[in-house]
C-alpha cells in the first residue's frame, strides 16, 4: 500500500520534537521526497528508509527550513550508492538550478572540496569500490527540472501537477504539488495562505498535507497572514472535498498541549473528514 512518511513537521523554529519540513511518499517501491529541511537525511534513516532509496526530490520553495539538508542528503546518497542507482531527479520552482550550482559546481560550489576529495583520494576510492562502484569515480550529478504552476511531471505509474502556492512572492516562487496514481492522490501544499490555485489543485484528493502554522485566533491577533492557520486549513480541506487532512509545518505553540487538542477540535467543527496531527517520524497508509 502507498505510504506517507512525515520526516519534518515543524517550522524554522527548532523544538525538541519538530524542525523544518520533509515528507516521503512510497508508491509501488518508489520513494518520492518532498522538501529536505533540517536533519531530513537523519530523520529518513530513523524512519526506516535510506537515501539511496529516494529517486525524486521535489522542492516546494527555497526557504531554509525546506532545503537546508539538501547537500547532506545528496552527498550521502551519492557516496553510499556505489554507482548502483540512477542520478537523483530534482524538481522545484525557479532558483532550484542556481541553488544546486552554488552548492555542487566544481569551481564555485560550497561542497566541491568534499566530493573532489572523495573522487580522488585512494581511501575514498577503495570504499567506493567496496560499495560496488567502479573507477574512475564520477562526481555527484543530478537531473534538475524547474517547474512553473500548472505544469505536469510524469513518473513511472504516477504524475505530478503543480499549482501556485501564495507564500513569499515576489522574493521566492512557491509551488504546491498533487501526486496522482491509479488508485489514489496526495497533495502537498507547501507553505501557503488560503488561495484558489491550491484549492483547485486539491479538489477530491485522498490526502492533503497542509501547512498549519498556529491557532487561527492567535494568528489574527498577531496579524500573521503568510500561511494557513487551523481554521483556514480546515476550510481549504472542506471546500476541496479532501478525504484526509494532515497538519504539517506546525508552529511551536500549536504543537503543545492543550493547544494541539484545541486545534483538532476547531478543525473538526469546519471539516468533516479525517484529521491527522502527526509527530515527526510518523507514517501512515494513503
Amino acid at each position: 500500500m502507498p505510504r506517507i512518511y512525515v520526516l519534518g513537521a515543524g517550522t524554522p523554529t527548532p523544538t525538541a520534537d519538530r524542525f523544518g519540513s520533509s515528507y516521503v511518499l512510497e508508491l509501488d517501491g518508489q520513494y518520492l521526497m518532498f522538501d529536505c529541511g533540517p536533519a531530513a537525511t537523519h530523520k529518513l534513516v530513523q524512519a526506516g528508509l535510506y537515501p539511496t532509496q529516494i529517486s525524486h526530490l521535489f522542492f516546494t520553495h527555497h526557504h531554509f527550513d525546506h532545503d537546508v539538508d539538501y547537500p547532506c542528503f545528496l552527498l550521502t546518497r551519492w557516496d553510499q550508492s556505489g554507482d548502483q542507482i540512477p542520478d537523483l531527479e530534482v524538481i522545484g520552482p525557479p532558483l532550484t538550478k542556481t541553488f544546486h550550482y552554488r552548492l555542487m559546481d566544481s569551481s564555485v560550489g560550497a561542497f566541491a572540496h568534499d566530493w573532489t576529495a572523495r573522487v580522488n583520494s585512494a581511501s575514498s576510492q577503495h570504499l567506493h569500490v567496496r560499495r560496488g562502484g567502479s573507477l574512475p569515480r564520477r562526481p555527484p550529478t543530478v537531473n534538475i527540472r524547474e517547474m512553473l504552476p500548472e505544469e505536469i511531471y510524469d513518473g513511472p505509474g504516477w504524475s505530478v501537477r503543480t499549482a501556485l502556492a501564495e507564500h513569499a512572492q515576489p522574493w521566492l516562487d512557491s509551488l504546491a504539488y498533487r501526486i496522482d496514481w491509479t488508485s489514489g492522490s496526495v497533495v502537498v501544499t507547501g507553505d501557503t495562505r488560503p488561495c484558489q490555485s491550491v484549492l483547485d489543485l486539491a479538489q477530491g484528493a485522498d490526502t492533503m498535507l497542509c501547512c498549519c502554522w498556529d491557532d487561527q485566533d492567535r494568528m489574527l491577533e498577531r496579524g500573521e497572514r503568510g500561511m494557513c492557520g487551523t481554521v483556514q486549513a480546515a476550510e481549504m480541506a472542506q471546500s476541496a472535498n479532501v478525504k484526509r487532512l494532515v497538519l504539517v509545518h506546525v508552529g511551536p505553540d500549536l504543537s503543545r498541549h492543550p493547544d494541539r487538542e484545541k486545534a483538532i477540535s476547531d478543525i473538526q467543527r469546519v471539516y468533516d473528514g479525517e484529521v491527522i496531527f502527526p509527530d515527526e517520524l510518523m507514517s501512515f497508509e494513503v
